[in-house]
């Protein structure tokens, strides 16, 4: 079985764990991930979203936060902060030195998708972690204040501004990177994390042939609701799917991927809104999609896998 997962953030990262651990094969799972949020910080490029993605199929993630590298200690930011004041953003020791390898390579010439691989074999990860583009797209939102980056958005100012809109820059020149692509068409099940749908996954799709691509693949394609009960569980995407005019459901993320999405996979608290979701075209699947613990990931991905392969058998 090939599988394709699109992800971006923690949510995104652990569903692809989990389906890293529900195949016989993990090389058989490609992640494609948003890159939209990447931002130069010290002179190096950081990949937020790529590298979730990489610690936590690594092992090496922090279990409390979800993002950064368990154990690590920040004497570098501490001394950082003493040339420039208080740090915005946080910086492991052991995260700098992804930074550090990355930019170096970067510069040298190596591609996004090259690098990611480089640093994911080195890490012992088995699925292929695939950037959706190696040309740069840049996140922007809009606020009441102006328009901000994204990191500066959700991490400097702690999501708490009200976005009236969205914004990729670059992405009507950005290339997928040749890798998803190949991945996507060779694919039997594609799987939607539980990410946010308007800056995690729809960069994604914004990219120029990536959702012809995946409109033209034979695979079934499911997605998971990052919506439960009204709310998300981690980050901005109840605030942002408000501040856009969507309902903060499951049944607006269903919306969003209507025409695409052939299943959603929906929590139980949420087994009112199936009808809706249905009228939509798209067949439904309720189970608990909270992943409180490894067990948790392994039995969602696991119910995704078997949903697909359903959607795939009824044609």
């Amino acid at each position: 079985m090939k599988v394709v997962a699109l992800a971006g953030g923690v949510g995104g990262a652990k569903l692809a764990h989990g389906l890293q651990m529900a195949l016989d094969d993990p090389t058989d799972l490609s992640v494609v991930v948003n890159t939209a949020d990447d931002f130069d910080l010290y002179g190096l490029h950081i990949c937020p979203d790529i590298d979730t993605v990489l610690y936590t199929l690594s092992g090496l993630a922090n279990p409390v936060t979800g993002w950064g590298i368990a154990g690590d200690t920040f004497t570098t930011l501490e001394m950082v902060g003493r040339y420039t004041g208080q740090p915005w953003f946080q910086l492991g020791d052991r995260d700098f030195a992804t930074h550090i390898v990355r930019t170096e390579r970067l510069r040298g010439g190596e591609s996004l998708s090259a690098v990611t691989a480089s640093l994911a074999a080195a890490l012992g990860v088995q699925p292929a972690i695939v950037p959706m583009s190696n040309d740069p797209v840049a996140t922007m939102i809009d606020t009441p204040d102006g328009r901000l980056d994204f990191q500066q958005y959700f991490v400097g100012r702690r999501h708490a501004d009200e976005v009236t809109g969205v914004t990729f820059e670059g992405i009507a020149a950005a290339r997928p990177a040749p890798a998803a692509l190949q991945a996507i068409e060779s694919a039997t099940a594609i799987v939607f994390c539980p990410s946010n749908p308007i800056v995690s996954i729809g960069p994604i799709l914004s990219v120029p042939r990536m959702r012809d691509a995946l409109e033209a693949a034979s695979a079934p394609i499911v997605a998971v609701s990052p919506i439960i009960g009204g709310e998300a569980l981690k980050g901005p995407a109840a605030q942002m799917l408000s501040g856009l005019g969507h309902e903060v459901s499951a049944a607006s993320v269903a919306a969003i991927y209507a025409g695409l999405v052939d299943g959603m996979i929906i929590d139980r608290v949420d087994e009112a809104l199936a009808p809706r979701i249905e009228a939509l075209g798209m067949r439904v699947h309720i189970t608990e999609t909270i992943m409180r613990s490894d067990a948790d990931r392994a039995a969602l991905a696991q119910e995704s896998l078997a949903f697909a392969q359903a959607i795939a058998a009824n044609g």
